[in-house]
């Protein structure tokens, strides 16, 4: 289940947990460090209320699936998130 932070998003924002980048191939082959990707799959953290007209379709706890270069990473009690806008994220799992 999400972990509860203390930092409330603004607006349409969101505060997603990337997923842990994929260790090994579907072949048995460890991937080095140096060549894993970005994960573009997180755990929804918090959301913000949404905007006047449009309130926010994801919620707490939602696995979802983001753009490659989506959001801004972001530092909360020693763990790293990504906070971005609800229109960055493409779909819910």
């Amino acid at each position: 289940m999400a972990k509860k932070v203390n930092v409330t998003p603004l607006h349409d924002r969101v505060i997603v947990k990337a997923a842990a980048a994929e260790e090994k191939t579907a072949g048995g082959i460890i991937i080095p460090d140096t060549a894993k990707e970005k994960p573009q799959r997180g755990t929804v953290i918090a959301a913000g209320p949404g905007k006047k007209d449009e309130p926010v379709t994801v919620k707490s706890g939602d696995t979802v699936l983001y753009g490659k270069y989506a959001g801004t990473e972001i530092l909360i009690d020693g763990q790293d998130y990504l906070i971005m806008r609800e229109s960055d994220i493409l779909a819910i799992v």
